[in-house]
């Protein structure tokens, strides 16, 4: 299983480029089945990720463009008159797709945000009473602009919440972004890509990664850090136990991807701030700088 999340890994970092972290953080994610915000400027990439994994992962995959006149039905889909059968019949709308990439979600309103909510959380919607599962596995890529840019709507915290991670891509450097001049271009080389991972064998990792052992001491860690934000004067509001929950399970599946079988305090560090910078606030925006204080005062147990 490794083996085929290390050739996802490597055939995603050959599309984006100089961006080893944040593909791996991205692939945690999945594997953890989690949802994924990507937090950046327009242009550095975030849709052309969101791509490469679908077709990677070979799974039926679905652009939403988010504008501030998209509504819920246009999301989730709604219910027609059928004049041959005289009665409604539910034609399912772009949501009911394996992996779904909401693009610029932030520039939508509220209400149609919140068309995602159920999805999210429950891997189901309900129309008029009647509940319709999505299909497995089911997952939400979104992007989002930086709030100062003109015409955005500041997610909520519940619809934040729901998304296990949150990353920035940033600009390329000098010597990737020369690649990216003189290199083909990257939506035609993202056509060229093979299935590494079917979504059978995604679900089997899923399932083993549950299987990842937590000792004690690396609960009370988890605990610590918890506890730290809570208190903490550097945080409006600390960790929710939901937080604590995403936090251990991106941690097993950074270890799984380690090939290890036991979660250390380094695979906690390394998802922390992907997991908490968007669920805490604070003075700073970065979320680097978000978790700082929680990596230097809170002792490994």
């Amino acid at each position: 299983m490794q083996n085929d999340i290390q050739r996802l890994l490597n055939a995603a970092n050959q599309i984006i480029l100089g961006k080893e972290r944040q593909i791996r953080l991205a692939v945690c994610c999945l594997l953890a089945r989690g949802h994924l915000l990507i937090e950046d400027i327009p242009g550095v990439g975030k849709t052309t990720l969101a791509h490469t994994l679908a077709k990677l992962l070979g799974m039926n995959y679905q652009r939403i463009q988010f504008t501030s006149d998209i509504l819920p039905a246009d999301i989730i889909g709604a219910s027609v008159f059928d004049s041959r059968n005289h009665e409604f019949k539910f034609n399912p709308g772009p949501l009911f797709n394996q992996m779904i990439l909401a693009d610029e979600i932030n520039r939508s309103t509220p209400k149609a945000q919140s068309a995602l909510l159920e999805a999210m959380e429950e891997h189901q919607v309900t129309v008029e009473g009647i509940t319709y599962q999505l299909p497995e596995p089911f997952f939400v890529i979104a992007t989002q602009n930086p709030s100062h840019q003109i015409g955005t709507f500041p997610l909520p915290e519940s619809q934040l919440d729901r998304f296990l991670m949150r990353i920035e891509l940033g600009y390329p450097s000098p010597q990737y972004e020369r690649q990216l001049l003189i290199g083909q271009n990257r939506h035609q080389l993202i056509e060229t890509l093979m299935t590494v991972l079917a979504p059978q064998q995604l679900q089997d990792i899923q399932q083993a990664i549950t299987s990842v052992h937590v000792s004690n001491a690396l609960l009370d860690y988890c605990q610590a850090i918890i506890n730290f934000t809570r208190d903490s004067t550097e945080y409006h509001c600390g960790l929710s136990p939901r937080a604590g929950l995403a936090l251990l399970t991106a941690a097993k599946a950074w270890t799984f991807m380690d090939n290890r079988d036991a979660v250390i305090p380094e695979d906690l560090q390394a998802v922390l701030a992907a997991v908490a910078g968007h669920r805490l606030r604070s003075a700073n925006n970065d979320s680097e700088a978000i978790v700082a204080p929680i990596l230097s005062k809170v002792p490994v147990h």
